[in-house]
């Protein structure tokens, strides 16, 4: 029987504890997350291990609630403590779930906490890791410097002031906090969000948008700000990226009529939707910025309590939509006008990782080592099956050694022990390979692999200095 998360957690071969020394080794960059630039820049120091842990995590929401503890214990207005208890009584329930892996590896790193998470060991745990807190380090920006994070890529909408992420400009702070482009209110003009959210784009530019070329117009000085601010990834999310392909002047009478609050069918949303992320593909190609596509999150299924909640608090799940002959469309129709931006496509949906594997290489030029990239398991599947599974796709069908690696696509600050959890999955993974006789026991090249999939590769890709 093996120890507990030891030392050799998830590298079963000696081949696998040989890269990984050489995957530990390399800094994060983060080129997916999102953390607040505002919590970033205030840097204000936690009470307690609830507000890490507990405070706006729908990942641990959702675990809590399929344990049947009630909402006042999640989201509701229960005490800190008692969130915390009532979280540890779930924790050995979790046999299996990533969630009990990131929680243990988190307690380990930051608190030096090797005791499993239990109802019985509550008390103590919470009493240690508040004495830890209270000596202080728990700060986000001491988090980051903690979890050797050299950048970190926030998502930020089209019409948000980036304020903050200005100020951390002029501070001495040695992890680089860029912004990413995250237009999806945009794009979502079917929605009842978009009109508040169209005031708040005028109110950022100064200037009615009365036209889709207003629109893009807007957009366009948008992206000309955050590229000033370094930005070097733009982010959509989509259950399926659309294709109806329609002139401008369909396009402008359908925002026309959801600027006058008119109900907005599916036809025309994606006939909007192809239209204008077709303007924003261009634009990113020409500033260099790489395209991520989240493809295949079902969201707010929950109707009564995305009411009483609101979005992102852990009632999404995977959808089911064909995703293949309409993300070839749009991606050859930037392709063929050379306008194609460097693109990452994740998909949701773990049927799919076919799909987008062979989807690679149909668009892959000299332009840029891997320029269609093949995202890390995400979301719902950025566990130990999910993460084997994307890479072995990517090794069968593309290239594996130039994968641009993990993202903790996440809202808080302890969650960077979550790239080590894919160091060590993918150092196992390598490390099968060479003992199974795949691949020959070549470890300087594997180390050189190992080191470009954790960090080199996508420092080159995002070009960051």
């Amino acid at each position: 029987m093996k120890p507990f998360m030891n030392a050799d957690f998830l590298l079963n071969t000696p081949t696998a504890k040989t890269l990984f020394a050489a995957a530990d080794a390399m800094p994060i960059f983060d080129w997916h997350c999102h953390l607040s630039p505002k919590e970033i820049y205030e840097n204000r120091q936690p009470d307690n291990i609830t507000q890490l842990w507990l405070y706006g995590d729908h990942y641990k929401w959702r675990a809590m609630r399929s344990f049947g503890i009630a909402e006042k214990y999640i989201t509701g207005d229960a005490a800190d403590k008692e969130k915390f208890f009532a979280f540890a009584k779930v924790m050995p329930y979790l046999i299996g779930n990533p969630m009990y892996h990131w929680s243990h590896l988190e307690l380990q790193r930051y608190f030096g906490i090797d005791t499993p998470l239990s109802e019985k060991t509550a008390q103590e745990i919470w009493d240690k890791a508040n004495a830890r807190i209270a000596a202080g380090g728990f700060a986000p920006r001491e988090l980051i410097e903690r979890s050797n994070v050299v950048c970190v890529c926030t998502t930020d909408d089209p019409a948000d002031s980036l304020e903050y992420h200005a100020l951390m400009q002029k501070e001495d702070f040695s992890c680089k906090v860029l912004p990413a482009f995250r237009p999806d209110k945009a794009l979502n003009i079917e929605l009842p969000a978009f009109l508040p959210w169209l005031h708040a784009l005028e109110d950022a530019v100064g200037a009615p948008i009365e036209s889709f070329a207003a629109l893009c117009d807007a957009l366009k000085s948008r992206m000309d700000l955050f590229d000033a601010m370094g930005c070097r990834a733009s982010d959509q999310a989509f259950a399926y990226v659309p294709f109806a392909p329609a002139d401008e002047k369909t396009v402008d009478e359908i925002f026309g009529n959801a600027r006058c609050g008119q109900t907005i069918g599916a036809d025309d949303a994606d006939r909007y939707r192809t239209v204008l992320m077709q303007f924003l593909a261009e634009e990113y190609a020409k500033r260099g910025w790489v395209m991520e596509l989240h493809i295949g999150p079902m969201r707010n299924n929950n109707t009564k309590m995305f009411r009483a909640i609101g979005p992102d608090a852990g009632f999404d799940s995977i959808g089911d939509d064909a995703i293949a002959l309409r993300l070839s469309r749009f991606l050859d129709s930037m392709a063929v006008r050379d306008l194609l931006p460097k693109t990452v496509l994740f998909t949701l949906n773990p049927r799919d990782n076919y799909v987008i594997g062979s989807m690679l290489g149909n668009f892959q030029t000299d332009e840029a080592f891997g320029k269609i990239q093949f995202g890390s398991g995400w979301w719902f599947n950025d566990h130990i099956d999910g993460m084997r599974e994307q890479m072995r796709t990517l090794a069968n069908l593309g290239c594996l050694g130039t994968f641009v690696g993990m993202v903790t696509d996440s809202r808080s600050f302890l969650s960077y022990p979550r790239h080590e959890y894919f160091r060590r999955i993918l150092c196992g993974l390598l490390g099968d390979f060479v003992e199974q006789g795949l691949y020959p026991d070549d470890t300087d090249t594997l180390c050189e692999i190992v080191r470009g999939i954790s960090f080199d590769n996508a420092k080159t890709y995002f070009g960051l200095k």
